[in-house]
């Protein structure tokens, strides 16, 4: 009995130094691996190297693409980043007016003409052009709608989307991020007191704040492209002539009227004319009437006397 006794007593302690040779290995392997992660953030020991947004764990254990695809199913409908842009072909009476119109509906709605082009000459024949605007994303459908009923005849009309709030929800991330390691590398700045380390601190801050810009910008414009919605209006003028036929001599009425009003017209002028010439020539007149006067009164006493004799 005392035999077994000592057997287990041995093998106890024995498990139990095994034990502690392990929890010491495992501690001075943390230590030495906290030593060798100081030393590499340089000779000063004082700057730790900057994180990488797109691959730092997070403590949920979850990567930054993860925890983006989350962000972005957490999105309401309401806030989804949707690109629309819309065509539209309609047929039209009146190029001109309907160019006019279309500049008046885009400004009351708070939008602006990007783009405006024409083909052809206004009465002569066929006349084509386009309209590209940027109309407000929460009235441009009203704007297709007024478009399509003012115009003649609807040739086409589309309407397309594109959805970019995983795009924008991404850069918004790495934003936050890059903005993070950002004020650290500030923080190291002012901290630094080697020459060298305030010269590598300075370059990957310019690093970082240029990707900044360049995320801002990006989101700058997706944000635009959003909230305002591209509509191109591509309009054709109903304006089609026969060829070989005048348009004048397919309305007889109309020519009639023109050709009483040319005949009225034709007696006016030479009654005017008429007029013009009695009254210019006036003076002239009367002296002829005067001196025809006096020749008939000569000729007339000469009868007379003729008649006396005789």
């Amino acid at each position: 009995m005392k035999k077994w006794f000592y057997i287990v007593l041995v093998l106890s302690f024995f498990i139990l130094a095994t034990a502690c040779s392990s929890d010491s290995q495992s501690s001075e392997a943390g230590n030495e691996a906290a030593l060798m992660n100081e030393g590499s953030s340089g000779e000063s020991g004082k700057f730790a190297p900057a994180p990488n947004e797109s691959g730092v764990a997070q403590k949920d254990g979850s990567s930054q693409g993860e925890k983006t695809s989350t962000e972005t199913a957490k999105v309401n409908q309401s806030d989804r980043k949707v690109i629309y842009t819309a065509n539209l072909r309609i047929e039209v009476k009146d190029y001109q007016q309907t160019v006019a119109d279309i500049q008046t509906q885009v400004a009351e709605r708070g939008g602006y003409i990007v783009e405006s082009n024409m083909s052809g000459e206004t009465g002569e024949g066929s006349v084509n052009g386009y309209v590209t605007a940027r109309i407000p994303q929460g009235k441009f459908r009203e704007f297709i709608k007024l478009v399509e009923e003012g115009s003649g005849k609807v040739l086409e009309s589309s309407i397309s989307g594109q959805d970019v709030t995983e795009e924008y929800v991404d850069l918004e991330s790495r934003l936050k991020s890059k903005q993070v390691v950002e004020k650290r590398l500030l923080s190291f700045m002012e901290q630094a007191e080697k020459t060298e380390d305030l010269l590598k601190i300075s370059e990957d801050l310019a690093k970082v704040q240029g990707e900044i810009e360049d995320i801002q910008g990006r989101m700058n414009y997706l944000q635009n492209k959003t909230d305002l919605a591209t509509v191109t209006v591509h309009i054709q003028e109903d304006n089609v002539r026969i060829s070989g036929v005048n348009s004048d001599e397919l309305n007889t009425w109309d020519q009639t009227k023109q050709q009483f009003l040319k005949s009225i017209n034709f007696l006016i002028s030479i009654f005017s004319g008429l007029i013009v010439f009695v009254i210019g020539s006036l003076p002239v007149l009367i002296f002829l009437a005067i001196i025809g006067l006096v020749v008939f009164l000569i000729m007339k006493k000469v009868r007379n006397k003729h008649s006396q004799k005789g």
